[in-house]
């Protein structure tokens, strides 16, 4: 399924497509695991990977960031720094982190609820949560690939990372 596509059953509500490859970046700005205000002009001159994820603590989410951090060595080799962003608080997401052994900086985009995950047009209205979506942006802040989960269930898989790596010439 392309990228920005909506299936009504998966996003029956709010369907705003996924922001597009060579859009420029919405900035943001939002606290980390430990409450420190991250922005997108932070990462200005380097490559980044945001990973839109529903919630911390569910066994999907548990399980796509686990094996995200399986590969985090090989994506900052590519020279690619990886951020998840859901809509849980700053103090969940430590304790997530904690207990899965994450070094994945996770963001909080919890107040207003969604706000940034809106602006990227990953946020699925009806369960109040962002989908599973990959943006990476280049290191001047515009969108070079997109990729939406078709359910909040399907896992984006590793490999999909490594192929938009190879595809923008990270990798």
């Amino acid at each position: 399924m392309a990228a920005g596509t909506c299936p009504a059953a998966k996003r029956p509500q709010l369907c705003d497509p996924l922001i597009e490859p060579g859009e420029p970046a919405p900035e943001f700005t939002l606290p980390n695991h430990k409450g420190e205000q991250v922005s997108l002009s932070d990462f200005r001159g380097r490559k980044l990977m945001l990973v839109f994820y529903p919630s911390d603590f569910s066994p999907v989410c548990s399980d796509q960031l686990s094996i995200y951090q399986e590969v985090l060595g090989q994506i900052e080799e590519a020279g690619v720094e990886l951020l998840g962003i859901s809509v849980d608080s700053s103090w969940t997401h430590n304790a997530f982190r904690k207990q899965l052994g994450l070094d994945i900086p996770l963001l909080a985009d919890f107040h207003p609820k969604g706000d940034v995950t809106r602006k990227y047009g990953a946020y699925i209205d009806d369960f109040g949560t962002g989908n599973r979506s990959l943006v990476l942006i280049d290191e001047e802040g515009i969108v070079r690939w997109v990729y939406e989960s078709p359910s909040v269930v399907e896992i984006p898989g590793a490999n999909l990372i490594f192929d938009a790596l190879a595809e923008s010439g990270a990798a």
